[in-house]
């Protein structure tokens, strides 16, 4: 599903953000990637969905080599990929029905089965009743939900979340977490960027610690665990 072959990224100002990156993930997997502030992670994700390119280096996301995508075919594979992040960041003008929507005609769904789809996944984040509501009118674990919901609408192979318990109290960052276990166990892989220690102890999944640019473990059920 995901694969950096060989992957460096230097930036203008001759920071190394990734140094000789080697990963494969399978899918279906649910992956945790750990590492202090300025480790790696952003470069990382930004890499996967295309935001900048490597220095050198492959990658391959859901059998589609990235450095290949045209400038055309690039919002095109995006949309395959569902993002979830630590703002939310959903539009304060749409209700939770509309901000979900939204994603379905971004890829120009009929109207038809975005009246399927939309009831369908708001269902599953447990919000089927606030569909009217708009994102000042919610808490922060809602808003989460509908970020969840907009994600996952338009069933991506890969889930990437990037700290998206950040901004949430301990109960409703564990809901949100049962949410992602829920999604990746329906089949959808899951990249998870965090510094949640005690979710990533708690969740036993794969975790791939980065730490000045170098993988520097990859533990199959890891722990979150601070570098030397």
């Amino acid at each position: 599903m995901i694969e950096f072959n060989n992957v460096s990224k230097l930036y203008d100002n001759n920071v190394k953000a990734l140094s000789e990156v080697n990963i494969k993930i399978e899918a279906g997997e649910f992956v945790f990637l750990v590492g202090p502030s300025g480790s790696g992670k952003s470069t990382f994700i930004k890499l996967l969905i295309k935001e900048i390119e490597p220095t050198v280096g492959e990658i391959v996301v859901d059998d589609k080599k990235v450095a290949k995508l045209t400038r055309r075919q690039t919002p095109y594979f995006r949309r395959r990929i569902g993002m979830v992040f630590q703002d939310f960041r959903l539009i304060p003008t749409l209700n939770v029905y509309e901000n979900v929507a939204f994603a379905m005609r971004v890829v120009e769904a009929s109207q038809k089965e975005i009246r399927r789809r939309v009831p369908m996944v708001l269902s599953l984040v447990g919000l089927s009743h606030k569909y009217k509501m708009f994102p000042n009118e919610l808490s922060g674990g809602e808003q989460q939900r509908v970020s969840l919901a907009r994600a996952i609408v338009n069933n991506p192979s890969v889930l990437i979340a990037d700290e998206p318990t950040g901004n949430l109290d301990p109960e409703t960052a564990k809901e949100i977490m049962d949410l992602l276990d829920d999604i990746n166990r329906a089949g959808t892989t899951v990249l998870m960027a965090t510094h949640a220690k005690e979710i990533v102890n708690n969740m036993k999944k794969r975790v791939i610690a980065i730490e000045k640019g170098n993988i520097v473990r990859d533990e199959k059920r890891g722990s979150y665990e601070d570098e030397n």
